[in-house]
């Protein structure tokens, strides 16, 4: 093995050559921005000493992130997600600690790098343990739609949700001019959890709606897993008419702007017993088209099975506005249907075409079944505005 024959250096070299090492030494601390070591602080001796509360691999979600001075004061202080998201947050008035307006969310990696009043930085990344179940939600409208007057923004979830409060305070609903409105909890027709929001009064039409659902990094409580993503939704407010039925005289009118556009003969659902119509106000969901229908479907045995057109629905349960060319004979006579409101089909196509998702829908009259329960489509307009905030997890007024 060859060697290679070492020369000692004269005394002067010696010398230079420490004091050479000494100031790379100091350079190098002053470059190193603090690489961290995940255990709080940032940093070499150069760096700017500060200690962050979220730290390593499986840091708690849930938690706000706090970054705290340890020497001098905060200039600057950035907390990024992987994917180069920001979570806002403040520095205090004496400048020692930046606190997130929002929470770490579950399996997310964060970059914090900080910066302080001598120029000094930090940087230091974290990782949040994972989430065990997560929670879903869905709208009951298409982003950029327009909708009737009497349309609730609802919120279904994929599970319960049991820190009610907490979620409600990241449900954020602003328009363009001010409409006063409150949430509301219970569960639908299925028995899933919902939130919905109602104006104290019905929308004005032209109303721009804007949702924002900052649930990213939310515990929902227990069984009910974390939200990981934010949500927004804008939508519209169309032109001001209603639907009215009226079982009495069974005949239904389009009022558009407080002037009846049309009146149309209709037979609605049998009096007594479960074949009866629902009455109060409802919201017209959704415009179904050609569906079929079976009787099954509603608990009524095996009473009928059909393709129905222009389908209107009105209820979770079942109840439609639709055409019935089987049953002519009774328009504007008898009321015999299993529930619906049914008409011919030429007046069921105008009506199809003239009204939109979140129509007011007033059935009155002799008859009917009562009113549908909360849950079963959009009752909430059956209930004084005093009762609806009532269903609110916060305050009123602080929503």
């Amino acid at each position: 093995m060859s060697r290679t024959r070492r020369h000692p250096l004269p005394r002067t070299a010696r010398i230079a050559a420490l004091a050479g090492t000494s100031m790379l030494a100091v350079a190098l601390s002053a470059c190193s921005g603090g690489g961290g070591d995940g255990k709080g602080a940032l940093g070499a001796d150069a760096g700017a000493k500060v200690a962050v509360n979220l730290t390593g691999d499986n840091a708690k979600a849930g938690e706000q992130v706090k970054v705290t001075a340890t020497e001098g004061t905060l200039e600057n202080v950035s907390v990024k997600d992987g994917e180069g998201d920001a979570l806002a947050g403040k520095i205090a008035g004496d400048g020692r600690t930046w606190t997130s307006d929002r929470v770490a969310a579950p399996g997310t990696t964060y970059t914090v790098e900080t910066k302080d009043d001598r120029g000094r930085t930090g940087t230091q990344r974290f990782a949040t343990q994972q989430a065990g179940k997560v929670n879903k939600l869905d709208f009951n409208f298409k982003a950029g739609s327009t909708v009737g007057t009497a349309m609730p923004v609802s919120i279904t979830f994929d599970h319960p949700v049991k820190n009610k409060a907490a979620v409600e305070k990241q449900l954020k609903l602003t328009t363009d001019n001010g409409t006063k409105g409150s949430w509301g909890w219970y569960q639908d027709q299925a028995g899933r959890q919902r939130v919905d929001w109602r104006p104290q009064t019905y929308w004005k039409p032209g109303t721009k709606v804007k949702l924002d659902a900052d649930l990213k990094g939310v515990d929902s409580g227990a069984d009910g897993g974390w939200f990981v993503r934010d949500y927004d939704n804008t939508f519209t407010i169309g032109k001001d008419q209603q639907v009215e039925v009226d079982l009495d005289s069974k005949r239904l009118q389009l009022v558009r702007d407080g002037q009846v556009v049309k009146s149309i003969p209709v037979a609605a659902g049998t009096p007594g017993g479960e074949k009866a119509s629902w009455d109060g106000k409802m919201v017209l969901m959704r415009k179904e088209g050609t569906i079929r229908m079976t009787s099954q479907s509603v608990g009524l045995g095996d009473a009928y099975d059909k393709m129905v057109r222009d389908s209107m629905r009105l209820t979770d349960s079942g109840m439609y506005v639709h055409a019935a060319p089987w049953n002519a004979g009774n328009y504007g006579r008898v009321n015999n249907s299993s529930g619906c409101v049914g008409m011919s089909d030429a007046d069921a196509d105008w009506l199809y075409a003239q009204v939109q998702p979140g129509d007011l829908v007033e059935v009155t009259g002799p008859g009917s079944k009562g009113q549908a329960k909360l849950g079963n489509g959009y009752a909430e307009w059956n209930m004084s505005w005093t009762a609806w905030q009532k269903l609110s997890a916060l305050t009123p007024g602080t929503h």
